[in-house]
């Protein structure tokens, strides 16, 4: 006889979770009490949308769901955030939910909810197990829920006494994976389609890639010579120095990359969603006149929602891009790729920004100073911007960021990824609106041992409101200005390392000595405040 969550918790370590991120809550001891034996590392946190944050961060870096537990009521409706980043991101993740006992349901107990209400629209499956016996049974179908298909996030609710009693049930192993194979006579039909196409290009993103679909991609691409652009945030799907590569269709994109998707007769688009980021609000591909598409997607209800295929493989897009590498590539002579690479390489010439710490001299100092193998994760706002035009990835799995637009995702990310890969450096950049989101959770980089170097932007404002806020109704700043601590002294409070950094001369001795501090680090980047994006300055 084991009790529920002794149950729980020898079904998570039999799907392969070494640990979970929480916040510990009453409706969920029992749970508590079976990690204590399992080897579970139950990483806690200070705050449950950060816990579910970096439980999509760890989705992101291992293609296994990240697990989050929270407690009831505010708990779950706090987590919301990193739900939805799972969501929007394609993420694997499972958030598990204390609930009130069963006999006090529909009464309004204490911090109950309906969970199927709440996240119904945020998740690819919730469910409350009203079962002890049937924990294992909800658990393999969350983690097959999870990686089946389009990725996504599961949530379970676990009434308390569920929890607590007791059953006598066998453990039940993960269910076998689902694998689709790619079909030979649609990849011949998409290479004849590319091989008539006057102005191809190809558009990678989405999840469920790897290092191996990266070579291929960049072998096929190269061998093709078809320039590719990447989807938002997904900078490391192909090597950034391949000569294929033409950059990234994310916020502030080169205009001569966005012409360039305007202008394709075909696109070949590789696991992304083809969202509004990457088509400039639906612009560069319009949805009543789109070119000829070749959609690749595991979904095979996703492809044909906003944009009519011409053809349609459901399949991973590490299996397509290995099936299309395959045969016997049939170059280009158009020059097309050399000059998107051009036009890529023109892109990153430095715009000069005011002030004597500027934040191109920052990241390309980080560019010259961090390994390949070095993560970078970040959060929402403009200082990103720089790290999206500047910095060039060369490895999968090095970018991690939500594709979303969650504001503080980029500590919890970084905490997540340390934990994951201690033995590469880990970086997080946030701006100081950002930062401050998730800034408690230094706290749990410090007490994990997750030594993180944050660069945190401090330009005084919501820089990308205030930017919108300039275009809109100019000189009428609202709501828009922050008044900061010192955070440099902040991550000494914490035990952490700390130093301010206000000129370019003095930042990569910083960041050298942050990066061998062997403890949590932060990087507080005094920047001009006329400072609001790679392409915009207020006047003086």
């Amino acid at each position: 006889m084991r009790h529920g969550g002794r149950i729980l918790a020898d079904a998570l370590a039999l799907h392969g979770v070494r640990r979970v991120f929480s916040i510990p809550g009453e409706s969920f001891l029992a749970a508590l009490d079976g990690f204590h034996d399992t080897g579970v590392q139950n990483v806690v946190c200070r705050h449950e949308g950060a816990a579910a944050m970096a439980a999509d961060a760890t989705g992101k870096l291992t293609g296994r769901p990240g697990v989050a537990f929270v407690t009831r009521g505010p708990g779950a409706t706090n987590a919301a955030a990193g739900v939805h980043v799972a969501r929007q991101d394609s993420t694997p993740m499972i958030l598990f939910v204390g609930q009130i006992a069963r006999g006090h349901r529909d009464r309004e107990a204490f911090q109950e909810l309906d969970y199927r209400a709440v996240f119904g629209g945020l998740s690819k499956w919730v469910a409350e197990v009203d079962e002890t016996e049937r924990l294992p049974e909800y658990v393999m179908r969350a983690f097959h829920v999870a990686q089946s298909g389009r990725p996504g996030p599961v949530v379970l609710a676990l009434p308390e006494d569920v929890l607590s009693a007791e059953a006598d049930v066998p453990d039940l192993p993960p269910t076998g994976t689902a694998r689709q194979a790619v079909d030979p006579a649609a990849v011949d039909e998409a290479l004849e389609m590319l091989a008539r196409a006057e102005r191809p290009l190809i558009v990678a993103g989405g999840p469920e890639w790897s290092q191996r679909a990266a070579d291929d991609l960049a072998r096929f691409a190269e061998g093709w010579r078809v320039p590719v652009a990447v989807a938002f945030r997904r900078q490391d799907r192909i090597d950034n120095t391949s000569p294929a590569y033409a950059g990234d269709l994310g916020v502030g994109a080169n205009p001569a990359l966005v012409r360039r998707l305007a202008e394709a007769d075909l696109v070949l688009a590789l696991g992304t969603r083809l969202g509004d980021i990457v088509t400039a609000g639906y612009e560069t591909i319009r949805p009543a006149e789109p070119p000829a598409i070749v959609h690749v997607h595991p979904a095979p209800d996703l492809p044909g929602t906003v944009y009519r295929t011409a053809l349609t493989i459901t399949a991973r897009a590490p299996d397509a891009v290995a099936a299309l590498a395959a045969p016997e590539p049939r170059p280009r002579s158009d020059g097309s790729m050399e000059q998107a690479r051009a036009d890529y390489d023109a892109w990153q010439s430095q715009r000069r920004t005011p002030g004597a710490l500027r934040m191109e001299e920052v990241v390309a100092r980080l560019a010259e100073r961090l390994p390949t193998e070095a993560i970078v994760t970040n959060g929402a706002g403009n200082y990103a911007a720089w790290l999206h035009r500047y910095f060039r990835w060369r490895r999968y799995g090095t970018q991690v960021s939500p594709t979303s637009g969650s504001m503080g995702y980029g500590l919890p990310a970084a905490i997540a990824a340390k934990l994951e890969r201690p033995e590469v450096p880990v970086v997080c950049l946030a701006g100081d609106g950002c930062f401050q989101m998730t800034g408690n959770e230094f706290a749990t980089a410090v007490q994990h041992g997750a030594n993180v170097v944050v660069l945190v932007c401090d330009n005084g404002r919501y820089g990308t409101i205030r930017m919108h806020q300039e275009r809109a109704y100019p000189g009428r700043v609202s709501g828009t200005d922050l008044i900061n601590p010192d955070f440099a002294a902040l991550a000494r409070a914490h035990g952490g390392h700390g130093e301010t950094v206000q000129r370019d001369a003095d930042f990569p001795a910083a960041l050298d000595r942050a990066l061998a501090a062997e403890r949590p680090a932060i990087l507080h980047l005094r920047l001009d405040p006329r400072t609001l994006s790679t392409g915009a300055d207020l006047p003086a």
